[in-house]
């Protein structure tokens, strides 16, 4: 079990850093979309630079990160984007640094990377979730923004079942229960860590996996390399978000191919990942999924006060 972080606190201080791609941002609107709910803005260096395809080069945007965890007067960090270059940056984490200033840490898509590593490393849990530049400040719908400030305000906790919109229904692949901790994020990022010290560990897990623009081969092949791998033989259920651009019929005809031999509970449609609305999830955070009756229950705090 990974261990709960401080809240938000009201009227807090929220980092914003730029770990991996480049986003033109409106700083005005950000600072007032913050304000407006009660927090300050702090923006650091990385995310105003440019560098390819990366928001900055390595050393600025480990080094944002660094000091966005050192600094107690920061108490959550977002991030601007996804897109890639956090891989870049695990080989120089300083674990000891993170375990020492654990806070809510707030990404999602090429972030994955970094929750991986927090979560096995520093042994915190962190949250996939909305980032600033395209979910909060794009509009996403509700409960995207709510999902997100219930679980960093506290105001969800051991016992409570993580909310979905019955808008969006979800389809129940293989039913029963398990039990274990929320683990993965994005299936691309996840494959892409294996063979590293990084890679998931799925020992009992709930395996959590989104992704966009890939075709339903590729997803295949994300998939049959965690099974040649002996990842998915570890886990106790799956949680499958959302996977943008795939047909959904294909999809579920491949998840059942994967998944059914293993006789876990597997759950599909999440809204969480690269759609609308963007739901946030604890990874790390022990959980209760019963595929059966289409819920997720927390089974451990993920924040204290």
């Amino acid at each position: 079990m990974n261990a709960a972080v401080p809240a938000l606190r009201p009227e807090g201080t929220i980092a914003l850093i730029a770990p991996a791609g480049p986003a033109a941002l409106d700083v005005e609107k950000a600072e007032q979309w913050m304000r407006n709910r009660g927090y300050e803005l702090r923006i650091y260096p990385g995310v105003y630079e440019r560098d390819g395809y990366l928001a900055g080069s390595d050393k600025t945007r480990l080094a944002d990160l660094h000091a966005a965890f050192a600094d107690p007067d920061i108490d959550a960090i977002f991030c601007l984007r996804g897109g890639y270059g956090t891989p870049r940056l695990l080989d120089s984490l300083d674990f000891g640094l993170l375990r020492a200033n654990p806070k809510p840490f707030v990404g999602y898509s090429d972030i994955t990377a970094l929750h991986l590593a927090i979560n096995r490393y520093a042994g915190f849990v962190t949250f996939h979730g909305p980032m600033l530049n395209a979910d909060l400040l794009g509009d996403k719908q509700p409960p995207t923004e709510s999902s997100l400030f219930n679980l960093l305000r506290g105001q969800l906790g051991v016992g409570s079942e993580l909310a979905h919109p019955v808008a969006f229904p979800l389809t129940t692949l293989e039913p029963g229960i398990a039990r274990g901790r929320l683990q993965g994020g994005n299936l691309s990022m996840i494959a892409a860590v294996m063979g590293t010290p990084f890679e998931i560990d799925a020992q009992g897990i709930i395996l959590f996996i989104e992704d966009i623009n890939e075709p339903i081969y590729r997803i295949d092949r994300l998939l049959t390399h965690l099974r040649l791998a002996g990842k998915l033989a570890q886990v106790a259920g799956v949680l499958v978000g959302d996977v943008a651009g795939v047909d959904s019929m294909a999809l579920a005809r491949l998840l059942k191919q994967t998944f059914e031999p293993l006789g876990i509970p597997v759950l599909a449609g999440w809204r969480s990942g690269h759609c609308d609305p963007n739901l946030t999830l604890p990874l790390g955070a022990v959980v209760r999924l019963d595929a059966g009756e289409q819920r997720v229950v927390l089974e451990q705090d993920v924040v204290f006060k």
